[in-house]
């Protein structure tokens, strides 16, 4: 058994629908944030890039689909501490993308979605998944 590591609880093994929640958003976060590689650099943008060009709209836009993944967090069982700073990350991203070119710059290199699932995995015990599913 895992003994949690934020509130020293222990965990119950893995369910299936635990794990198809994982795989539904570490898809999307990596749609959101790493789909398409920069030629020639290891560097990844996603859709959020693109959408977040978009002002103010497509900063709410993302911050809504963004909040998913916490949802389904939620919804997975994580604890509160854990899910306050996964909001944290989502309305810091979401700030300061209303900002032109600085904030879609943020944007790219922050990537709260992959954060927020790595902060899921991390809590579950389980390891990075391979984000091409």
């Amino acid at each position: 058994m895992y003994a949690g590591p934020f509130l020293g609880d222990i965990l119950p093994p893995v369910t299936d629908e635990v794990m198809r929640r994982l795989r539904r958003i570490r898809r999307l976060a990596w749609l959101l944030d790493a789909a398409v590689r920069v030629p020639g650099t290891r560097f990844r943008l996603g859709a959020a890039s693109l959408v977040g060009l978009f002002p103010a709209a497509g900063s709410l836009v993302l911050g809504m689909v963004s909040l998913s993944i916490v949802w389904q967090a939620w919804r997975m069982g994580v604890p509160r501490v854990l899910l306050m700073r996964m909001i944290v990350n989502v309305a810091l991203e979401t700030l300061v993308d209303t900002v032109p070119l600085a904030g879609d710059a943020f944007d790219t290199v922050f990537k709260a979605n992959m954060r927020n699932v790595a902060l899921v995995e991390r809590y579950l015990n389980v390891g990075p998944g391979p984000w091409r599913e």
